[in-house]
């Protein structure tokens, strides 16, 4: 039983990164024609729709009280502040060297729970960051060259400690289902970022666009509502520090659909690099520590 439920925790571990590695790409899609805080407003509101009929149809009952405290804090933090520095710094920079620096979201989740005393320091897991970390940087490695936009480059590790805190919230949140954390945090969150948007004096407009119409489908259905309800399903079976190595693992894919469809150019370091994170996502995540089971 306990080996059934491990092989599910990572399946849905996979799966949420592999689909997860879209979502910088679609980003980037959808700040060319959407201004980034109405873009990633919009996305979230047609996502809320579609968890709040999942809600309905699944007769998921709306948390109340301290749970329901406890799903808006998440909203505005995991959707709103998350990823209005996420859309906002791929306004200037390319996917994959975004994905990079979110790669950072393990060794901040470890060290931010660790200072919340939710979990113990573990050499193991900093070495597994590390290693992980440094593959990214190898895979793209052409990314790195030439100037960077200063701003872009802050609100991307922004955008990566607010992930990283979301993460550690989780596991101190009262049990809320999953479905409706997400409905009532994406609900939330969508909320937040268009008034800021208004505030902004940004455009808010429908796209013309069919590439900015297939972005936010994908961002909506595939990137929003399957990856965070996966995420959350392995929130609750692992340590937040080992979850988030799901920021390790992202930016293969987003590496390789970024030179596809957006001309990202790549380092001949691809392979080692992509060596090099898989082989820190065993050492910090996939060989099991003995703390990694749930909290409670």
């Amino acid at each position: 039983m306990q080996v059934d439920r491990e092989r599910a925790t990572l399946a849905a571990f996979v799966t949420g990164s592999v689909l997860a590695g879209g979502n910088g790409v679609a980003i980037r899609f959808s700040n060319r024609e959407l201004d980034p805080l109405w873009g990633a407003g919009f996305r979230f509101l047609l996502a809320a729709v579609l968890m709040l009929s999942l809600m309905a149809m699944l007769r998921v009952a709306v948390p109340r009280g301290r749970a329901f405290a406890a799903a808006v804090a998440f909203g505005l933090l995991q959707f709103a502040a998350t990823y209005a520095f996420a859309y906002y710094a791929l306004v200037e920079l390319h996917a994959g060297f975004g994905q990079i620096l979110l790669a950072l979201v393990p060794l901040m989740t470890l060290f931010l729970a660790t200072a919340q005393r939710q979990e113990p320091f573990r050499l193991v897991a900093l070495g597994g960051a590390l290693l992980a970390l440094a593959g990214v940087v190898v895979m793209s490695g052409a990314a790195l060259q030439g100037s960077l936009p200063f701003l872009s480059v802050l609100a991307a590790l922004a955008s990566a400690l607010c992930f990283a805190e979301a993460a550690v919230l989780v596991r101190w949140l009262p049990p809320v289902h999953p479905v409706a954390l997400n409905a009532v945090g994406m609900t939330v969150g969508a909320i937040a970022l268009v008034v800021a948007a208004v505030v902004a004096g940004e455009a808010v407009e429908l796209p013309d666009g069919s590439a900015t119409w297939t972005a936010v489908a994908y961002l909506v259905t595939f990137g929003s509502v399957a990856v965070f309800l996966l995420y959350l399903f392995v929130l609750k079976r692992w340590i937040a520090s080992r979850a988030s190595y799901s920021f390790v693992v992202i930016p293969i894919v987003t590496v390789v659909l970024s030179a596809w469809l957006d001309d990202e150019p790549i380092g001949v370091g691809l392979v080692l690099g992509g060596a090099l994170v898989l082989l820190g996502v065993y050492v910090g995540a996939l060989r099991a520590p003995e703390d990694a089971a749930p909290r409670g």
